[in-house]
């Protein structure tokens, strides 16, 4: 057989070649929309490109990104990976000293930043010493005290849409990423050409995304986190029309954009979609008809929620599994279930999609009954799955296991057809007097009740039993749930000794980065009697 490299320049050289005409649109921060084509942008990629090589950038450097979902973060996809570079996916939304140390730690050289996150990046600027030069993603540069800055329009004019892209070898680096820092600070995770092109070319995959060029796709997830799930790549790679939402993913807005340019799939995290739901719910003129599936991940996913989607909208919610370590597809529930399965696997986290194994284990690495009860940890290994962490200034110790298996941090139990289901992180299963209780589980049965619009439940230290839960929610209204009502309603699924403590009542609950219940936060709060005690504004239901 031929025997030939598989990189991100095939992703880009498909999508200009078979699909130059198909759109990418993004929503402007004032409300209105850019519009171009998949040609236009592969023109505007070379001319970035040769940018980089004219400014002096190392033909193996990093380069990084402060910046939301729109089309120049788009074109930054493609033009540092395909001209040799990497990608640094910056999270604006670390705190000050996890920012400053991932683009150190990075090495990043030039930095694209939106003039929305300056600020920011001023505050910081003495402490970026790698960073040799500034780039506001704009047509021209506001003021800053940014130095030597440059608008990125301005770099682009300079350009040639001529660029003689160099021969890579699939296993170059093309990104980095870094974990959100829920469980430690954060950790660099590199990407190859090879992973993320066979990530892209799986997305399409019947039991995967099965993106095609009849679908428009929409993704909300951040582009700074893990690839935007690699939508924007599977989007071009397929030829399907490509909306970015810009800032715009408060449910209004949102809804008005899936619905005028007719997006058929859009991918969140469940934060997005919940409140979502709500607002269709309470806005009766509004609509998502064009949408048929929802891809949901980072999170577990609310039966409730699966079901208010396919009840009032006939939308399909379609719950995935991944990490940053797994570029991240890894779990997934199949768009079309096997013969005889019902909606019940839908409420899992499905199974290894293709090109993925998975096996979960008990302490001494044995691996559990396939049973769907039986819980371990989730082992996986696969195409897009890192060997371990990077890093310029610190050791990291690798996540895998003596025999190449990633290590996730999940619990989770798997049954004979399987699909694999995440009942906890390690860090939230609550072990009270030698029992384990789902914290995820009970989340998902107390969001099912109709006064709750969010729940997130934590371990708290107790005397007796070690741990015991503890239910942080938000009332949908003004209507504040009664502790007996909640109580009676987990009743009806758990044992008595399941049912939290305590529950807690907030008008939000914080969010990490990525838009995950901050559970690290909530058990800095709460886990211990001291901390408990010094809450006096806890509003106990």
């Amino acid at each position: 057989m031929l025997q030939r490299d598989f990189t991100l320049i095939d992703v880009l050289d498909r999508a200009d070649t078979l699909f130059a005409d198909r759109a990418v649109v993004t929503a402007r921060p004032d409300g209105s929309r850019h519009r171009y084509t998949y040609g236009d942008a592969a023109d505007r990629i070379a001319r970035l490109a040769g940018a980089l090589d004219d400014l002096g950038v190392g033909s193996d450097a990093r380069v990084g990104t402060l910046a939301r979902n729109h089309y120049r973060h788009f074109e930054l996809y493609f033009a540092p990976a395909c001209s040799g570079r990497s990608l640094h996916m910056g999270n604006v939304r670390l705190p000050e000293t996890d920012l400053v140390e991932t683009i150190r730690d990075a090495g990043d050289e030039v930095l694209f930043v939106d003039p929305a996150f300056l600020d920011r990046v001023e505050a910081v600027a003495d402490d970026l010493d790698t960073v040799e030069r500034y780039v506001v993603l704009a047509e021209t540069v506001p003021e800053t005290t940014l130095d030597p800055v440059v608008a990125y329009e301005d770099l682009l004019a300079a350009g040639s849409p001529d660029y003689d892209w160099p021969a890579l070898a699939e296993d170059r680096e093309c990104g980095l990423c870094y974990t959100t820092g829920t469980t430690g600070r954060p950790k660099g995770v590199t990407y190859t050409h090879r992973a993320l092109a066979l990530h892209t070319m799986m997305n399409g995959h019947v039991d995967t995304y099965a993106i095609g060029a009849r679908d428009t796709v929409c993704p909300v997830v951040p582009m700074f986190h893990v690839n935007a799930w690699g939508f924007p790549y599977a989007a071009a790679f397929a030829g399907a029309d490509l909306v970015l939402p810009g800032p715009h993913t408060d449910p209004g807005p949102l809804a008005a954009l899936l619905a005028e340019e007719g997006v058929t799939v859009a991918a969140g995290v469940p934060t997005v979609w919940r409140r979502l739901a709500a607002y269709l719910d309470e806005t009766p003129a509004a609509d998502i008809d064009p949408v048929e599936r929802l891809v949901v991940g980072g999170a577990s996913v609310p039966p409730s929620l699966v079901r208010s989607y396919d009840d009032a909208h006939d939308v399909t919610v379609q719950q995935g599994w991944g990490m940053t370590e797994t570029s991240p597809l890894g779990l997934l529930t199949p768009l079309d279930p096997s013969p005889g399965d019902d909606a019940a696997p839908r409420t899992t986290d499905g199974r290894p999609v293709p090109g993925i194994s998975a096996r979960v284990v008990d302490e001494d690495g044995i691996r559990v009954a396939r049973d769907g009860e039986a819980m371990g940890e989730l082992h996986v290994r696969g195409l897009w799955v890192t060997e371990g962490y990077a890093s310029r200034t610190r050791d990291v110790e690798s996540p895998l296991t003596d025999d190449g298996w990633l290590r996730t941090g999940d619990v989770a139990t798997w049954d004979a057809d399987g699909y694999v289901d995440v009942v906890d992180r390690t860090d939230d299963l609550i072990n009270s007097g030698g029992e384990w209780i789902s914290s995820i589980e009970l989340e998902d049965e107390l969001m099912a009740h109709g006064d709750v619009a969010e729940a997130a439940v934590v371990p708290v230290a107790d005397e007796t039993w070690g741990e015991r839960p503890l239910a942080v929610v938000v009332p949908r209204g003004d209507d504040l749930p009664e502790t007996d009502a909640l109580d009676a309603h987990l009743r009806a699924s758990f044992p008595s000794w399941w049912l939290p403590d305590r529950y807690v009542v907030r008008e939000s609950i914080p969010l990490t980065t990525t838009g995950k219940f901050d559970k690290r936060a909530l058990r800095e709060r709460f886990g211990d009697a001291d901390a408990r005690a010094d809450d006096s504004t806890a509003g106990d239901a």
